[in-house]
């Protein structure tokens, strides 16, 4: 085997057995063989072009575009020009997917599933890696740099892991690049004839001179000095680079340490699209319960409640011990049936996350371990890494049971209220509108619009559900699903929402599982496949009310039926013989299927996987070549700016602690993400300006709306507060205000800068200006410890002398 040939192979072992690092991060092992294919083409891409030979450049521009060829084959094969060819929807879509993936990564914890945007990102950085790995080590014969895009894969994997890459990912790490190291070596050592060894001496012999360098020893012993050399680097460089915190994906919940001050919830929709298409239905707890119809009792995580047009999340809340006994929910009146049950829920040691699941609304929990409430979705929430592993606890909830009179007779909700859960971005397409306003035309009342809607989407606008389509989150996921009326419960959930907000109503949307399926011994079983999303509806009177426009999933609430029987409800509860061995998030008998759903056929089996991904089209020329432009600069390390920026945004407006200190550090570091944020889009910052200054130069070259520059400014006085004010005044809505400007910025960008600010943020230039100063400081204590060393044993032969 050439020398060439031996080190290519050593740069390809060098980068997987670096990518291995990441195994902690994600879920399953499938994307490692497939990075292992597509690198093994590349690097034979290579391998040919050397041996033709090309020249160097020419030589790593074949192998940039055979991958970009690969990625386009792998992720955006419907969108390639004959299947194959790169062509701009083919890179849009890929842009697309890492502006998902981005948006994936600061939501999940870790392992996080793997989505196609997580996935992209995986598997393409280690794919460019393995590129600058080898132009550097092969192309141009310098193995030794060869190690710093390595070091820059495992320390991005350590920094995301919680609690580190560990020991073994390590191990793997440093052995690829001293195994590189050796080939370098061997090649060069190669290139001047052969080294004897260990062969007798004559005098004035070729052999006599080759053994007067020890047989060779000497470039051996250079080789290992080199080695340990390179494991010292790279064991002190992870501790030089600034601290990526508990990990960039340990964003489900408050995470470790928190204390519990607030909580920015987040949004687990893209592990409910995988749990729904998952071959077993694995089993994540079981409950018993006192309640008469049990495909009523939904087991809730969280509600999602704010919409920018990117996606729907959770707002930022403040948490609170839970109390022993709830509060009424709100906007439920006294003249509403309810009647209080009693479950008893056990947790699979499988299901670990940060929200403990309830029937809504709960009215009383005792649950074991660190947990907190959040009263405005009545959630209990992990603390100090809690979680719902193995978790057993009970908890009294109340069934709601209005009438449609109650319902249609209700008044208009609290003016703040009506405000918060209405609002819509400014991106939402106005079809949305139109489409909500003919469907519910003539309607008397929110009620009567609200039952038209859901009955619209369950049966009448002929919809079909669709685990495999992209699980989009944004306005124009919402779009294309009016479009192609393809989807699943996240589709159906999201765009009733939408559409009702449109119509004045307040909603919001609700992630849990549906009601499960019950089991020989009386338990009920609930399993990945249950996982579910609903809208909740706001009515007066009545309070929060569950609706389900998803054909084939869960149960139609009664308040929605024309036609309430009243003699099967304990009926309803029983599984049929033919559920028993469908998903349990099936309707288990006919007498539970709403006649919609029946018309439907949403009582059978869903539809069979394979329906097409739907593309969004008509996106301009200029946007399209950005994407391209920045595929092509992003080749080393091209998802370290990003999840850098994300990670330091969730740092900076989670919980800051409750002392004035913390406080007052919270407000400056609130004050840092605008500045960063308005940096990423283009607004450079000027520390010469005071804190109000600054505010009104973002404002105006931000083009900022009425609500973003109000939150600028307040933010702004809370700064001067705090670096001038003898007693500071404690600010709140900082998180709030910062999410504002954000979506500010955002919304007064063009879609270039905005792509620009989401996957090459130029605040992430502070990481650069961080490793500076910690090299220069690690410098400068290297060398006081020298210097003292020296005096120090000069101090001792002097001793010794006049002893």
């Amino acid at each position: 085997m050439s020398g060439r040939a031996r080190l290519a192979l050593s740069a390809y072992a060098a980068t997987l057995l670096a990518a291995g690092a990441l195994f902690p991060l994600v879920e399953g092992v499938g994307w490692l063989v497939q990075a292992a294919v597509l690198l093994g083409v590349q690097s034979g891409v290579g391998a040919l072009a050397r041996r033709v030979p090309l020249a160097r450049t020419l030589t790593v521009a074949a192998q940039a575009l055979v991958t970009l060829v690969l990625l386009t084959l792998v992720f955006a094969r419907d969108h390639a020009l004959l299947g194959v060819l790169p062509g701009p929807q083919a890179v849009l879509r890929l842009g697309e997917l890492l502006v998902a993936g981005g948006e994936d990564v600061g939501t999940y914890s870790t392992p996080a599933p793997l989505t196609d945007g997580i996935k992209l990102m995986v598997v393409g950085g280690v794919i460019l890696i393995g590129l600058v790995v080898d132009a550097m080590a092969v192309t141009f014969r310098s193995a030794a740099p060869a190690g710093l895009p390595l070091l820059a894969l495992y320390s991005v994997a350590a920094g995301l892991s919680d609690g580190g890459a560990g020991w073994v990912w390590f191990l793997l790490a440093a052995s690829g690049y001293l195994l590189l190291l050796l080939a370098e070596g061997r090649d060069r050592l190669s290139q001047w004839g052969r080294v004897f060894g260990g062969t007798s001496r004559t005098k004035g012999g070729l052999a006599d001179g080759l053994s007067g360098v020890s047989g060779g020893s000497s470039p051996v012993r250079t080789g290992r000095r080199i080695g340990v050399l390179a494991l010292g680097i790279a064991l002190v460089a992870p501790l030089a680079l600034p601290a990526l915190d508990s990990g960039l994906l340990g964003g489900n919940g408050p995470g470790k340490g928190s204390g519990g001050g607030t909580i920015s919830a987040v949004n687990p929709l893209v592990s409910l699209q995988n749990n729904l298409n998952q071959p077993e239905n694995r089993e994540v707890m079981t409950y018993r319960s006192n309640i008469e119809n049990p495909q009523n009792l939904y087991l809730r995580i969280l509600a999602l409640d704010e919409f920018n047009g990117s996606e729907w999340r959770s707002s930022t809340r403040r948490l609170t011990d839970v109390p022993d006994r709830l509060p009424q929910p709100a906007g439920l009146g006294g003249d509403v049936s309810v009647t209080e049950v009693r479950t008893n829920i056990s947790a699979s040691r499988s299901y670990q996350q940060t929200y403990l699941p309830l029937p809504y609304p709960a009215s009383e929990v005792r649950v074991g371990g660190r947990w907190r409430y959040e009263p405005e979705g009545r959630t209990l929430v992990g603390d100090d890494g809690q979680t719902t592993r193995g978790a057993q606890y009970e908890v009294g909830s109340l069934v709601v049971e209005p009438t449609a009179e109650q319902l249609a007779a209700a008044g208009p909700p609290p003016e703040e209220l009506r405000r918060e859960y209405t609002q819509l971005p400014g991106s939402l397409p106005e079809v949305v509108a139109e489409t909500a306003a003919q469907v519910t035309e003539g309607s008397a009342n929110a009620y009567e619009r609200a039952v038209k809607l859901q009955d619209w989407f369950a049966s009448e606008g002929g919809f079909t559900y669709d685990t495999t389509v992209t699980s989009g989150t944004g306005s124009s996921a919402i779009a294309r699903f009016l479009r192609d009326k393809e989807g699943f419960c996240v589709h159906f959930s999201f765009s009733m929402a939408a559409m009702a907000r449109t119509l004045g109503i307040p909603a919001r949307v609700a992630v849990g599982f549906t009601p499960g399926t019950m089991k020989s011994n009386g338990a009920i079983s609930v399993g990945l496949r249950d996982a579910h999303a609903w809208p909740e509806l706001y009515f007066e009177g009545v309070g929060w009310t569950r609706f389900e426009p998803t054909p084939s999933r869960g149960s139609t609430p009664s308040w929605t039926r024309p036609e309430v029987p009243t003699d099967t409800a304990s009926d309803a509860a029983e599984p049929s013989a033919d559920t028993s061995t469908a998903p349990s998030a099936l309707p288990s008998a006919d007498d539970s299927c709403p006649p919609q759903l029946r018309q439907e056929g949403g009582c059978g089996p869903s539809q069979e996987a394979g329906a097409a991904a739907p593309t969004d089209r008509g996106t301009p020329l200029g946007t399209v070549l950005l994407v391209a432009l920045a595929a092509v600069l992003v080749l080393v390390l091209p998802l370290s700016p990003l999840l850098w920026r994300t990670r330091t945004r969730n740092r900076r407006l989670g919980s800051g602690g409750r002392t004035p200190a913390d406080a007052a550090a919270r407000t400056l570091a609130a004050w840092r993400e605008i500045t960063d944020e308005a940096w990423d889009h283009g607004i450079a910052p000027d520390d010469s300006l005071t804190p109000r200054k600054a505010a009104a130069r973002i404002v105006r070259l931000g083009r900022l709306d009425t609500t973003a520059a109000e939150a600028v400014h307040r933010i702004a006085g809370s700064v001067e507060q705090v670096l001038y004010a003898p007693e500071p005044r404690p600010a709140a809505g900082l998180a709030e205000d910062a999410s504002a400007v954000r979506a500010g910025l955002r919304g007064s960008a063009g879609r270039g800068t905005r792509l620009r600010a989401t996957l090459l943020p130029r605040s992430s230039v502070r990481v650069v200006w961080a490793v500076a100063d910690r090299r220069t400081a690690l410098a400068e204590r290297w060398a006081g410890r020298a210097g003292a060393g020296r005096w120090t044993a000069r101090l001792r032969r002097l001793t010794r002398q006049h002893g």
